[in-house]
């Protein structure tokens, strides 16, 4: 081969091309597919397109929608607000800018929190650094030219110390990356000039043009490397999208979800509230919530006791040294609330509910012949959440997990899984959810256990997703240290994707408690342990569901089911006798008895999302009937109270989706 060529692999292809030539200039000869790729995949690595090649490299193209593409497009715009505000506001200092889900954000140390006049001047000078086109050129740095150059940077500087990324979050490693450190120029694209600089590990767009839409959404405060005892930046949201039609219909949805929020529902239809004088993170329910919450319950514990789980129950504390034997005082002490010293030991409130259930199996012998072992739990526990994460119901710092754990033999276990996973996918179905994904998290490169063990577990969980029929992807090397596990994802009304369900194979706990049981053939072996949270948690589900419906619960869930409308005081005599009749089925009835007209009673029941309403008035007790009204506003008259009474209680029987 010349020393001036190279034989490169271009989306599967071979080719040869000359020396010198960049990821950009190799996927030009591609054929186009629209706007043309934004960076590259080089032999599984990303990289910006100027990346010159070398002998060999593997070469795929990134579009700017594709998930790849859309990380680089949102962080090559967190650059460019973080550009603005630096020439807006030339003495702040920059904490860190990573992509995240649907946008960016980036931090800064500043003397006064960002107001909505700040963010319109920085999208305004964000938009004149778009037009200028300027270049994203990457350049690697030695550690003390690093130091010298982010002098007047001391969050940057304290980055430059983490480089390899050991103690940096996922976040800050977007900063520093691998072992080299790299520096992003942004140039005038007519002089060549700096505009800017920033360290970071890339990639980015070629130029800042290839923005094609983006809009600041709001600040916050956050602390600096998410400890409360560093200081508190400003940090700016943001959203970026391939399209303006792209960003309008995400920008829809956000006001879509704004009127879902479960945390406004959760207070207009009187379901339940985080008072201040509780706590951050920590929910009452209130008794409209509370019905919610019991029929979840209800016919869960009905599901599951069908399903041949057996009901256990755990107290809300105990001594360190259960924690200290399962682990959780080394690898989780930080998600932990700290201890209460009484009678001379600490005591924990418990963040898992799993030490104590692996207790009462090994509370005496076991056999075989008991295996498997279904245990399930409404189990309450604390979690220390920074405060920055706390979010209405679904991230709490206490809630109850619908926890079970499965004991089986190694046997046992592929079936079991598979027997798991259709008993999880099928009760989510019974509460009206529908769309589905899986994901598998492997082995990661550095885990705890024997190989042979890994395979097994894996190959278990891989059967139980081939057998369901639930698309799902695998996510290599992203299992816990501990163990592999399947995440079930669920897509709600608006399309929003939720993780609810985790099935995991775990082969640390039943080591470390020494569990075993007595197999056929009188030897003593260990069992498989296989963690299983349903709802993940009773009040994050409860809160994915009021956002789901919108706060119109279906029949058989909604706190009010049915409401009787009085035309006149002299007609609810009558009514309070058709709610008599519903309550011996069971059915939740109230009869409106207020001095409100019948308009507005009306008007006050679809507000609170009552999915019935009957009316009453001469006519229909004349008849023994009423006026049949639906929460969407249909309207039946002259309905015969016997056919009333049936149709609400069958739709509540067969948890019809009203």
């Amino acid at each position: 081969m010349l020393a001036d060529k190279l034989h490169i692999t271009l989306a599967g292809s071979e080719h040869v091309v000359e020396a010198g030539t960049t990821a950009g200039q190799a996927l030009a000869a591609l054929p186009s597919t629209g706007r043309g790729p934004i960076a590259a995949r080089v032999d599984g690595e990303l990289r910006d397109l100027a990346y010159q090649l070398a002998d060999g490299d593997a070469v795929r193209p990134v579009e700017i929608g594709s998930p790849d593409g859309l990380a680089i497009l949102r962080h090559s715009t967190a650059h460019v607000m973080a550009q603005a505000v630096q020439e807006l506001f030339p003495e702040a200092k920059l904490g860190i800018g990573p992509p995240i889900e649907n946008g960016f954000f980036y931090d800064f140390d500043v003397p006064r929190p960002f107001g909505p006049e700040d963010l319109k001047s920085i999208e305004q000078r964000m938009r004149q650094i778009v037009r200028q086109g300027q270049l994203f050129r990457r350049r690697p740095v030695a550690d003390e030219e690093a130091r010298a150059e982010l002098a007047d940077e001391p969050y940057k500087l304290e980055l430059v110390g983490l480089k390899g990324g050991a103690q940096a979050s996922d976040e800050e490693s977007v900063e520093v990356g691998g072992a080299e450190l790299t520096m992003y120029d942004n140039l005038d694209p007519g002089t060549g000039e700096l505009r800017w600089k920033d360290l970071c590990r890339g990639p980015h767009l070629p130029t800042t043009r290839d923005i094609p839409a983006f809009r600041l959404m709001r600040t916050g405060g956050a602390y600096w490397r998410g400890s409360e005892k560093n200081p508190q930046l400003q940090r700016i949201y943001g959203t970026a999208w391939p399209s303006r039609e792209a960003q309008e219909e995400y920008l829809k949805l956000l006001e879509e979800a704004e009127k879902r929020d479960h945390r406004k529902l959760g207070a207009e239809l009187d379901l339940f509230s985080f008072p201040t004088e509780i706590g951050s993170g920590l929910a009452v329910f209130h008794p409209k919530g509370g019905v919610v919450r019991k029929a979840l319950e209800d016919y869960s514990r009905a599901r599951h006791e069908q399903a041949g789980y057996e009901f256990v129950y755990t107290p809300h504390i105990t001594k360190s040294n259960l924690f200290e034997t399962s682990g959780h005082l080394q690898w989780y002490a930080e998600g932990m609330y700290p201890p209460m010293e009484m009678e001379g030991a600490k005591y924990y409130p418990k963040p898992m509910n799993c030490p104590m259930h692996i207790l009462i199996y090994a509370s005496r012998g076991r056999s075989y012949r008991e295996l498997p072992l279904r245990l399930f739990e409404f189990g309450t526990v604390y979690r220390y959440e920074k405060s920055g994460v706390v979010h209405g119901l679904t991230r709490a710092r206490g809630f109850t997990q619908d926890d079970s754990h499965i004991f089986c033999t190694p046997d046992q276990l592929q079936d079991e899984l598979a027997s798991l996973l259709d008993f999880v996918v099928g009760l989510l179905r019974d509460y009206g959810l529908t769309e589905f994904e899986a994901e598998l998290s492997t082995r990661p490169d550095k885990f705890v256990g024997e190989i042979a063990d890994w395979a097994k577990a894996e190959a278990a969980l891989k059967h139980a997703l081939d057998v369901s029929g639930l698309p799902y992807e695998v996510a290599d090397g992203e299992g816990a240290f501990y163990a592999p596990k399947i995440d079930v994802h669920v897509k709600d009304a608006i399309g929003r994707r939720w993780q609810l369900s985790t099935l995991q194979v775990d082969l640390q706990e039943p080591v470390r408690f020494g569990l075993e049981y007595q197999a056929a053939d009188g030897t003593r072996q260990r069992p498989y342990m296989i963690h299983r949270a349903l709802f993940g948690s009773i009040e994050r589900f409860f809160g994915i569901l009021t956002e789901h419906y919108a706060g119109a619960f279906p029949p058989w869930l909604a706190p009010v089911q049915v409401v009787g409308i009085p035309i006149a005081d002299a007609h609810v005599p009558y009514l309070e006798r058709v709610a008599a009749r519903l309550r011996e089925h069971g059915i939740r009835v109230e009869v409106d008895t207020g001095d409100d007209r019948m308009q507005k009673k009306i008007r006050t029941a679809q507000r609170q999302k009552v999915p019935y309403m009957l009316l009453a008035g001469d006519d229909d007790v004349a008849a023994g009937a009423v006026s049949f009204r639906y929460r969407s506003g249909e309207q039946k008259n002259g309905v015969p109270i016997e056919n009333a009474i049936t149709e609400i209680v069958d739709a509540v029987a067969g948890r019809v989706q009203v």
